[in-house]
Order: C-alpha cells, then structure tokens, then sequence
C-alpha cells in the first residue's frame, strides 16, 4: 500500500480528498489510477476506499503553487465515476472549488490576512480564475457561522466566490452551435457554455412538470435514455464530438419557479442521475442563459413575467430539488455577450487530515486498473 497526504473536506454540496499536485505522478493515467483506487471505485458503495456511493462523493480536487501570473493556486478537479473504472479530468466543480481557498490557506500555499483572505485559483480544467473570499478572523481559516445553503445542514461560515470571465470555458463560445435556440428531434433546446457547457430545455418538452424529485427522475429509464440522446447530439453540435464517455455537456430541465422570488426551477443532471441540487457551474450556466435572448430559459423568464424583454437580469435564484440558489452576474457595459463575472456564498467544512492509502494496480487494461466486482 502506498499513501499521500490528504484533507478531505466538504465544499458546498460535494465532499472529497484534497491532495496536492506534487504528490501525484505527472502521468495523467497514472493518476487516474491512483484516484480510482482511493475513492473505491468499480463497485457501487465504493466500499473498498473513501467514495459515498454517489457522484457528489466522488470528486477529488488536486491543488498547487500557481504559475499563473494573477493567481495564488491552480485546481484541477477530478471526476470520479462511482461504478465505472474512469476519471474524468474535463469537467469543472464550483462546490469542491468553495473549500479550495480554506484549504490552500491550511496548507500554507497562501498566507492568511487578519480578517478575509482572497484566494485567487486558477482553474486547470476551465483556464479561468476565480475569487475565494474566505474568512480568517486572527488569520485563521473560519468554518463556523450562521451562513445556511440548500442541500447541507446546519451552517457555517459563508465564503464568496466570485467566477470571472466565465463564457466559452470548454468550447470557446457562449453559444458553441452559434444559436440561442436549437431544435434537436423536435425538442427545443439551448446550447450554453458558461463556466461548463449545458444543454438546457423545458421540463415539459420531454412530458415532465419539472417539479419532479430526483430518486423519480433517476427510476425513469425511458426519460434517461431520451435525455442521452439528446445530450449526445447536443455535445456533437457544440464541436465537442463523442460525448458518450464525457460528463459534458450537462443537462438542465427548465420550468417555472413555484416561488414568486424565485427566477426559475431546475433539475440538472450529472449527467445520467439528477442532482440533489445543482452544481455551482450548472447554476452560473443557468443565469447566463436567462440573459441570452432567444434561449429557452430567456423566453421562459419572460413569459413568466421575471424579467422584461432585452433586460440584463443581475439578481438570479434558481430552485433546485434540496432549495434554492443565489447568483449576482455582473456585465459589462450592460452587454448580454460581456458576462464579467458571477458571484455567490458557499460554505466548506475540513473534515479530516492526514495520510490516504492507495493500492498499486496488479492489472492494467489501458490506463486503468482491472477489479473483479461482486
């Protein structure tokens, strides 16, 4: 057996090992292999390493000394597949990156400043920066405090994330097929790139009220499938070819919120399970899109009477399963196509520190380890 040093910590709605990158072999592959063994993937409970069983429990965030000019730290976020023996390195976590900053200061790779220490991370997965505000009363990283978000209980000190310059983060483009609205098999859907790439359609398209739990969504293989194909042809649009082996682009169902405050209700999938919540980067995708005119969400905004035709919405709350979710988007020169940055509260939690044990492959099939699964 072989160990790292390790935190795990919970970020907003995700929890998973903290490693640094210097610890890990430069080897792609072979750092798959080593996160498919700690997590205990290729087998549903993940019983044979530290994975929950469930996607937001099985993410790893590996952090470093940036050589970024404008940044402190680099993150790279790793998705790891529960069931399946893969990794998926192209995706980005806005909930993991809530407990970058705390952990990045608890490392010593940032000094804390008396008060609220600003993190600047630059994400590996995106090339995009982000702005960690953690709180450091007598430069210590804070957890406690009164700050409650949907999907986590109790509450806990609040940390601002502010996301700059979001739109085109995997494609280049914020709308990768060059339209606000596309029609796939007769569903009409919008092709979003903010922060991650979603493809976004009403609930009611695919016979849904939108308002559905999660546990009915995932039970419903009809809808799972025809969700896939959709997703598949939509990834193939976007220039992102194949995207049956990838996370992205996720999907989000749309409809109207059931609270008057509320902009929009969602459901997003990650991609083949709906989330409890919704991701931090499926959130800012989301409130991107409201402003698109000529999106699905746009139009649904309108119609709803939230917000006015060629409006720029800056204050966003998404309903989600678990609650509900803020957003402030800031523009530039009130332009639709110039989002500056989003910005909202999450909350970490350290939960452990200290050494996290690994076994070496004994079989290699390509990049990844062979495990027999009962």
């Amino acid at each position: 057996m072989n160990s790292i040093p390790c935190v795990i910590m919970r970020g907003g709605t995700s929890r998973g090992p903290f490693i640094r990158m210097k610890d890990l072999p430069s080897d792609q592959a072979q750092q798959a292999d080593i996160l498919l063994s700690l997590m205990g993937s290729g087998h549903a409970l993940q019983i044979d390493g530290i994975g929950g069983g469930d996607p937001l429990t099985s993410k790893v965030a590996i952090v470093e000394r940036s050589s970024h000019p404008d940044a402190d730290v680099d993150y790279l976020f790793a998705q790891v597949d529960v069931v399946n023996k893969r990794v998926d390195f192209n995706p980005n976590c806005g909930n993991m990156l809530s407990a970058v900053g705390p952990y990045a200061i608890e490392t010593g790779l940032v000094e804390p400043q008396d008060g609220t220490t600003v993190v600047k991370v630059h994400n590996l997965n995106t090339q995009r920066l982000i702005e960690c505000h953690v709180p450091t009363p007598g430069k210590q990283v804070q957890y406690e405090g009164s700050v409650t978000i949907s999907g986590v209980p109790g509450s806990a000190a609040g940390i601002q994330l502010s996301f700059l310059d979001i739109m085109g983060s995997k494609t280049g483009q914020l709308l990768p097929t060059g339209n606000a609205c596309d029609e796939i098999e007769g569903v009409e859907v919008s092709c979003i790139d903010a922060a991650t790439p979603i493809m976004l359609l009403r609930a009611e398209s695919v016979g849904l009220t939108g308002h559905e739990a999660p546990a009915e969504l995932d039970n419903n293989a009809a809808l799972l499938t025809r969700l896939e194909t959709l997703r598949r042809e939509a990834g193939r649009r976007m220039g992102m070819g194949d995207v049956s082996q990838s996370v992205l682009p996720k999907v989000v169902l749309i409809s109207e919120a059931e609270a008057a405050s509320h902009t929009l209700n969602v459901r997003y999938f990650v991609p083949h399970r709906c989330h409890k919540a919704i991701a931090v980067t499926g959130a800012m995708a989301v409130a991107a899109a409201i402003n698109v005119p000529g999106s699905v969400a746009n139009h649904m905004a309108i119609s709803t009477q939230k917000l006015s035709a060629g409006q720029l919405l800056s204050q966003i709350t998404l309903e989600h399963p678990s609650g509900s979710i803020e957003l402030t988007a800031e523009y530039r020169q009130q332009n639709a196509f110039d989002l500056a940055r989003v910005s909202l509260i999450r909350t970490a939690r350290k939960i452990m520190s200290g050494q996290i044990f690994y076994a070496t492959p004994l079989k290699v099939a390509g990049n990844h380890a062979i495990e027999t699964v009962d």
